[in-house]
């Protein structure tokens, strides 16, 4: 008995909803795409798949698979691999990266404020050392 994988993918693609339907056999995967027009409701999609199914869709032509051996790659090259580009794009959103980008700018000026300061409370303090010793 062949066994048939059969998926249905409900998406948003601007500016209808879109289904994938892809079928996988034997012989390979067949995909197509099913406009739904108005975001589809749960019964729509449980209409049309019950009933509409074998009417409406009429898949392309068949793919062939093959399928890949799986090489046992070593988990610490792995995590090395990881790392490194991590730390290259950096971890997060745009978002998030600029938001981390900003505070280490905020937390910068607040510094480079606060030396000058007491840089500034270290001087006047010296000259007035300076002045009472002179009298």
């Amino acid at each position: 008995m062949e066994q048939i994988q059969v998926t249905l993918t409900v998406c948003f693609e601007q500016p209808f909803w879109i289904g994938v339907c892809e079928c996988v056999s034997k012989e390979g995967i067949q995909a197509k795409k099913v406009i739904f027009g108005a975001e589809p409701q749960m019964q729509e999609i449980l209409q049309m798949v019950q009933k509409r199914w074998y009417q409406n869709i009429q898949f392309g032509k068949c793919i062939s698979i093959a399928k890949k051996e799986v090489i046992h790659k070593n988990p610490k090259r792995i995590q090395r691999q990881i790392k490194k580009q991590t730390k290259l794009c950096g971890v997060g959103t745009k978002k998030y990266q600029e938001t981390e980008k900003q505070s280490r700018q905020r937390s910068r000026t607040k510094t480079k404020i606060s030396e000058k300061t007491t840089k500034e409370k270290r001087e006047t303090s010296w000259t007035l050392k300076k002045g009472r010793k002179m009298i």
